[in-house]
């Protein structure tokens, strides 16, 4: 009797030992208690329509593992081309618009043939550019001098990108690479730029699209949010925490951190019991199911003082050749085909496929205050890009 009693124990303690492995391996300390905290206090729209601005942003790096293999390059952007158009062209949103992608272009991959291609998907209404950027040890100076050229580049050659109202500077959308913003890497790699914000801000940055990146450590305790993060000084991982972009409030803080849906899937379970992290990234491996595009609205990211406005950003890294006939075929076609029908009954809700500057937009406008259909306000604050016209 004693002897199983102590077995029991045994296994007890080493299960609890498990889980508390796999708890801080996978992040988890650093953001559950936030979810919690939000699932907790979590109050659903009460108004309806439910309008559902849905954003898929593309960490585009056609070099990816053949830096010196153009052929291949080229196979990869040529598919997008041809095949975008093709997969997705017969749907549509409540506002007329067809399913987008935003190309996070990265910097240091340029050539100008693959951008040229995009541009032409661009003007065709399929999506807009954008900048990504991998980089390592580097300076603040350094930083602002490499997105600041880029950012003329995609303007200049490209038509992409647009400029700020009053003050003229070319603006853009960011995402880090390795998900490292603000130098947040617990190891310092993949950045190097302490208060990285300020410099994005000071280059044009109109807002970051990196998160959420669970299960890498780089991860905010802060999720499912928009909200304002500020800089300072000689310290990392400042968009840590930050302030809540919310109805009738004035902007604060350095930097517009737009985060993705951040939870649990519980369809995806690793020794039966424990819930997968969903994160909201696409490929072949995490195919956009209808489970999972419920889950993504559950999550119930909004402007705060909005809830009736729900923004929905994923995310997936497009020129994979293990991953382009999930992202091109088949299931992101169904995944369209459900968000235009179930979430666009023009009763309940309306869908509205946005690139990330319209999103940005969208969200400056509830902020404002602004009413009835969010699709107005595409445009609201940066106007449309050259090659969106």
């Amino acid at each position: 009797m004693w002897f199983l009693l102590g077995l029991l124990a045994l296994v007890v303690c080493a299960a609890f030992a498990i889980i508390a492995v796999l708890f801080i391996r996978k992040g988890l300390h650093i953001w559950l208690p936030e979810y919690l905290r939000l699932k907790l206090a979590k109050k659903s729209a009460t108004e309806k329509p439910v309008h559902i601005m849905f954003c898929f942003v593309d960490h585009y790096e056609p070099m990816w593992e053949n830096k010196n293999n153009i052929e291949k390059e080229r196979a990869r952007v040529d598919r997008w081309l041809n095949d975008y158009p093709k997969s997705f062209g017969h749907i549509k949103d409540s506002d007329g618009c067809y399913p987008k992608h935003t190309y996070f272009y990265p910097e240091e991959e340029y050539r100008k043939e693959h951008l040229d291609k995009l541009q032409a998907l661009c003007e065709q209404g399929f999506g807009e550019l954008e900048i990504h950027l991998h980089h390592e040890d580097d300076t603040a100076e350094n930083l602002h001098q490499t997105l600041s050229r880029f950012a003329t580049t995609l303007f200049d050659v490209h038509g992409g990108l647009s400029r700020h109202p009053d003050t003229g500077q070319i603006n853009y959308g960011f995402i880090h690479g390795n998900w490292t913003l603000d130098n947040s890497d617990p190891h310092g790699r993949y950045c190097g730029v302490d208060n990285e914000l300020v410099v994005l801000k000071d280059s044009g940055c109109y807002a970051d699209f990196t998160l959420p990146c669970a299960p890498n450590p780089a991860q905010t305790k802060k999720v499912n949010s928009i909200y304002y993060a500020t800089g300072c000084e000689g310290q990392s991982k400042n968009h840590n925490s930050g302030v809540d972009v919310e109805v009738g409030k004035k902007p604060s803080g350095d930097l517009m951190i737009v985060q993705g849906p951040l939870g649990f899937n519980w369809k995806k379970r690793k020794f039966g019991f424990m819930p997968g992290i969903e994160n909201g990234d696409v490929k072949r491996a995490m195919p956009p199911t209808t489970a999972r595009v419920d889950n993504w609205i559950s999550q119930n990211v909004h402007v705060k003082g909005k809830p009736e406005w729900i923004f929905v950003k994923i995310h997936t890294h497009g020129t994979q050749e293990n991953d382009m006939d999930t992202l091109l075929g088949e299931p992101t076609i169904k995944m369209y085909e459900y968000l235009a029908s179930k979430y666009n009954d023009q009763q309940n809700y309306f869908m509205h496929f946005v690139s990330a500057r319209e999103m940005f937009n969208i969200i400056k406008a509830a902020e404002a205050g602004e009413t009835g259909n969010p699709g107005l306000y595409r445009d609201y604050f940066l106007p449309r890009p050259e090659n969106c016209k």
